[in-house]
């Protein structure tokens, strides 16, 4: 037997706009595997609050992740933290993880709104290797005055070790883009030493020459870094998940796998024949998060193309035995799944209206 989970993030549309935008998209293969799909359909929903989105929730309950930090209240709302991925991910980038606490780090920009400072998102930064090997010397000094290890990941990700930091509750930066920085900041043992240490670093790369080149090139400044991932070194047990396309800020579940499979196409993945396949389509995230809803169309429609098409045949034909879709938004999680014999109700016409709030 085959089965593939397709998460979709950000492929539920906006309740304000669901309607204008499902009259715009042509997703005949999609909406065949919607409709057709088992009528015990689940659409769970979220706290507006949560530190990680739901996407990113239902990712971190399909894997062993160690715990980190106990789930409390944080401002009158249930606080559970980030998902524990720093040591998985300095392991997945070839980095010693075998002792101590680690947090991610990813440069950002900040944008400072009329009365508050909003996070934006982090894949628009567009760091090179150079850029961030740039800021990451500058910033270290400061990392070690203060008894901090800092170390280099790639462009957009760094680690930091904190031992005396175990309960401290952190946000993904998705979850906090576009909002209020306040509220998603750390909370708990450690969070006014590090609102202190990331101060510093601000103030040093506020008049850095990198900024000031990237200005003048219409650029996003650097001017702050985003904590999260929070985890106590411990080795990862291997799954039985075969993974295709981890997600961004995500490579640390390739350490929870049974295979992983990097920017794998539909044919890739059916000629794989995945005993508990798990492929993420990721591309309308940015849009969503940005408001850029044109963008989130074409994107949409290039993943029917590409993946929605190709992987509805290999079902009808045989080659993969049944599919289960999570589709998701800001707050909601949609779970459908289809099989072979579901795709023969030939009497349920292909639609979206199940991605209707």
């Amino acid at each position: 037997m085959s089965h593939l989970t397709i998460l979709l993030p950000f492929g539920l549309p906006p309740p304000e706009l669901a309607r204008d935008l499902l009259r715009e998209l042509k997703l005949p293969a999609l909406a065949t595997l919607i409709a057709r799909a088992k009528t015990g359909q689940s659409r769970r929903e979220f706290d507006d609050f949560a530190r990680a989105l739901p996407h990113e929730m239902w990712l971190a309950s399909q894997f062993s992740l160690p715990a980190f930090a106990a789930i409390g209240t944080d401002s009158g709302h249930e606080a559970q933290n980030s998902p524990a991925l720093a040591c998985a991910t300095m392991r997945a980038l070839g980095l010693n993880a075998e002792e101590g606490v680690w947090f991610m780090l990813n440069p950002a920009h900040i944008h400072i709104a009329r009365d508050h400072l909003v996070l934006t998102d982090i894949r628009q930064i567009g760091l090179s290797e150079a850029d961030s090997r740039e800021l990451f010397e500058a910033a270290a000094p400061l990392f070690a005055d203060v008894g901090r290890s800092l170390v280099y990941g790639n462009a957009n990700t760094w680690f930091m070790r904190a031992d005396d930091w175990q309960e401290l509750i952190t946000s993904t930066p998705d979850a906090t883009c576009g909002h209020n920085i306040d509220i998603w900041m750390p909370k708990g043992s450690g969070d006014q030493a590090w609102r202190k240490l990331q101060n510093e670093v601000q103030m040093l790369w506020f008049a850095h020459p990198l900024n000031e080149r990237r200005e003048m090139q219409g650029m996003q400044t650097v001017n702050s870094l985003w904590l999260w991932g929070g985890e106590s070194a411990k080795a990862a047990m291997p799954g039985q998940h075969e993974i295709f396309n981890l997600p961004h800020g995500f490579i640390g579940l390739s350490q929870y796998a049974k295979t992983v499979h990097a920017n794998a196409s539909a044919a890739d993945i059916i000629a794989a024949h995945p005993v508990q396949g798990l492929l993420t389509l990721d591309r309308l995230i940015q849009p969503a998060l940005t408001g850029e809803w044109s963008s989130w169309l074409q994107e949409l429609q290039t993943l029917e193309n590409s993946y929605f098409t190709p992987l509805l045949q290999a079902i009808q034909e045989g080659r993969l035995d049944s599919v289960s879709l999570i589709i998701t938004d800001s707050t909601h999680v949609l779970e459908l799944s289809t099989s072979r014999l579901a795709l023969k109700k030939f009497w349920r016409k292909p639609a979206l209206t199940r991605l209707l709030p």
